[in-house]
């Protein structure tokens, strides 16, 4: 029964509604479906899982598979040996790119020249130091002598050291003023250096003895 005075706005009522309601399809993103995760699609792009192994025997059968024979094994432990010792031989050799950490860079380089181009009392540190443990074992009287010794040895050492610190950081600090490098640091990287025989500093010396730094 329809109202007097009233128009019938059910037709309009449904239109507007179904104006504001979107389609089904509309709504869909990309292809009709939802976005795959990152994990389902990268395990599709690897294929298949293989199911895990049931026995300890078949796990160590898939492990030996992976690694692959004893050749193959073999061959690629000589390479990493071969890249191993190729790459110690350019750290000896001072090429940067395979220097350690601590002596990388053009002041770690002078300092190291400057150290190998000199004798230094300090290259008698090791050998007094293995000198100093063997005296142990001789007479009281006779040890007591030598402590005395190597002790006035080590005071010049220790003194010889200070001063070529010094020298060496002067030196760097006049060719490179803008270097970080830290003189206690410096210093005492120039002491380690100049206490170890000369064939067995790494890297290997680059300068001869006498050479004009």
């Amino acid at each position: 029964m329809k109202l007097l005075g009233r128009k019938n706005t059910g037709n309009s009522d449904d239109g507007s509604s179904a104006a504001e309601i979107p389609p089904l399809e509309s709504q869909q993103v990309g292809k009709g479906k939802p976005t795959p995760k990152r994990r389902e699609a990268e395990a599709k792009r690897r294929g298949p899982v293989a199911p895990a192994p049931l026995t300890a025997k078949e796990a160590r059968a898939r492990k030996k598979a992976a690694r692959g024979d004893k050749t193959e094994r073999k061959q690629a432990a000589n390479e990493r040996r071969e890249d191993a010792a190729d790459r110690r031989a350019r750290m000896l050799a001072g090429e940067e790119k395979y220097l350690l950490p601590r002596d990388k860079g053009p002041a770690r380089r002078l300092a190291r020249d400057i150290v190998d181009s000199r004798r230094h009392l300090l290259g008698l540190f090791m050998p007094l130091a293995l000198f100093l443990i063997l005296t142990m074992f001789a007479a009281a009287a006779l040890q007591s002598l030598i402590t005395l010794v190597m002790l006035v040895m080590f005071v010049f050492m220790a003194a010889e050291g200070v001063l070529l610190g010094r020298r060496v950081n002067n030196r760097v600090h006049e060719r490179y003023p803008d270097s970080t490098e830290s003189g206690l640091k410096l210093g005492w990287y120039v002491f380690v250096r100049a206490s170890q025989l000369r064939r067995m500093r790494a890297p290997k010396p680059q300068v001869e003895i006498g050479a004009s730094v």
